[in-house]
């Protein structure tokens, strides 16, 4: 499976479920299981590797004022949720996480923004086609402090210099 094959299958799925990340988490182990073993390691490894690159401060803060506050958990599941939104919202947010207020207009925090199930969607998909869980994938855990320099999410000034789109939507 290459990066081309990875985002397709998330938005097939995405589309399919319209928008209820549990569905979309089931939808893709569905699918996933129609796939080889190895196959559904590429999707966990690609998967992974794009966990890596979201841990970072800066989304970390946007995805503090779209949820009203975000610790670890939250964080973790925010980036799966990212990553289920396909590669345009994806690759915009980590361009530029301010972006998040044009890229996802309709968010709603009571609904968006959390799909801890697709985390789960490649361990879910080899463990019913293999009887096993997923190998190590080789991939580096997501560090333990975020990649960036952090800054206070709790500070109203801050926030809203860094994030003057998203404040105006879900800040103060």
């Amino acid at each position: 499976m290459d990066e081309t094959d990875f985002w397709q299958l998330i938005d097939e799925t995405r589309e399919g479920a319209q928008g209820d990340p549990v569905e979309h988490a089931d939808l893709l182990v569905e699918r996933l299981v129609e796939r080889t073993p190895d196959e559904v390691i590429d999707f966990a490894r690609l998967f992974e590797a794009r966990m890596v690159r979201a841990w970072r401060w800066d989304l970390w803060g946007a995805a503090d004022l779209l949820l009203g506050g975000a610790g670890d958990d939250a964080f973790e599941y925010f980036c799966c949720w990212l990553i289920g939104q396909g590669r345009e919202v994806f690759e915009g947010a980590l361009a530029d996480p301010d972006e998040l207020a044009d890229l996802v207009p309709d968010f709603d925090d009571e609904e968006d923004g959390d799909a801890e199930e697709l985390g789960d969607a490649a361990d879910r998909a080899h463990e019913q086609l293999t009887g096993l869980p997923l190998p190590d994938l080789g991939i580096r855990p997501k560090p333990g402090k975020p990649t960036g320099r952090s800054f206070d999410f709790d500070n109203a000034r801050i926030m809203e210099e860094r994030f003057p789109r998203l404040w105006d939507r879900f800040g103060g």
